[in-house]
C-alpha cells in the first residue's frame, strides 16, 4: 500500500467517524421512542474504558523504554481495541438519549437556572474548559493514531516515533480527560 491510499483511507475513516458522532449527538436521525435500559450504564462502561486505555497507554510507554516492542505492541493493540469499543459506546449512549445531560442541572429539566449556575460556580467553567479540550482533542487525535498504527505495524520505526511523540500525549490526554468529565457530569445524569 503507498502513503497516498494511507492518508486517503486514514482521512476517510476519520471524516466518517466524526460525521456519524455529528450526525447522531444533533439528533438528525429519529431517536427511539423509549430509551432502552441498558443506556444508563454506557457513561460509566465509557469512563471504565478511557481509565484502562490510559493505564495502558502507560504500560505501552513503559514497554518500548524497556525495547520490549513485542509487549508494546500487544498493548497497543488492546487500547486501540478498547477505544474502538469506547467510541461505539460512546455514539450509542449519544444517539439514545433524548436530551443531552447538562451540568449543574440538578433537577434535570435540562435548563440551568441562575439557582443552579451559582450553586456550581466557576467548577461549571472547569468543567466545560476540561469537556472542550477534550472533544477537539478527541476529534484531531483519531487520525494520528491510526497513522501511528500504520507505521508501527509496517516498522517504518522513525517515521512512526515521530507521529507518536504528538499522538502520545493527545490520545492519554483523552482517555484521562474522559473519566474526568464522567465523574464532574455524573451527578447530573437523570435517566
Amino acid at each position: 500500500m503507498t502513503d497516498k491510499f494511507i492518508f486517503r483511507f486514514v482521512a476517510a475513516v476519520s471524516i466518517f467517524v466524526f460525521a456519524v458522532v455529528v450526525i447522531l449527538n444533533r439528533k438528525i436521525l429519529p431517536v427511539p421512542d423509549v430509551t432502552p435500559s441498558f443506556t444508563l450504564y454506557l457513561p460509566k462502561l465509557n469512563a471504565i474504558l478511557n481509565g484502562t486505555c490510559s493505564l495502558l497507554l502507560l504500560l505501552s510507554l513503559y514497554f518500548i523504554r524497556q525495547r520490549n516492542i513485542i509487549m508494546h505492541k500487544r498493548i497497543n493493540i488492546l487500547a486501540f481495541c478498547l477505544s474502538s469499543l469506547f467510541l461505539v459506546s460512546y455514539i450509542t449512549f449519544h444517539y439514545l438519549m433524548k436530551k443531552e445531560t447538562v451540568f449543574g442541572d440538578l433537577d434535570g429539566d435540562g435548563v440551568l437556572s441562575d439557582v443552579e449556575r451559582n450553586a456550581v460556580g466557576g467548577l461549571r467553567t472547569v468543567y466545560l474548559t476540561i469537556l472542550i479540550s477534550h472533544i477537539i482533542l478527541a476529534a484531531g487525535v483519531l487520525p494520528l493514531i491510526l497513522l501511528s498504527f500504520y507505521r508501527g505495524l509496517q516498522m517504518q520505526v522513525e517515521k512512526h516515533k515521530k507521529l507518536v511523540r504528538w499522538t502520545f500525549p493527545i490520545w492519554l490526554y483523552v482517555t484521562i480527560t474522559g473519566v474526568i468529565v464522567y465523574v464532574m457530569v455524573s451527578p447530573y445524569y437523570h435517566f
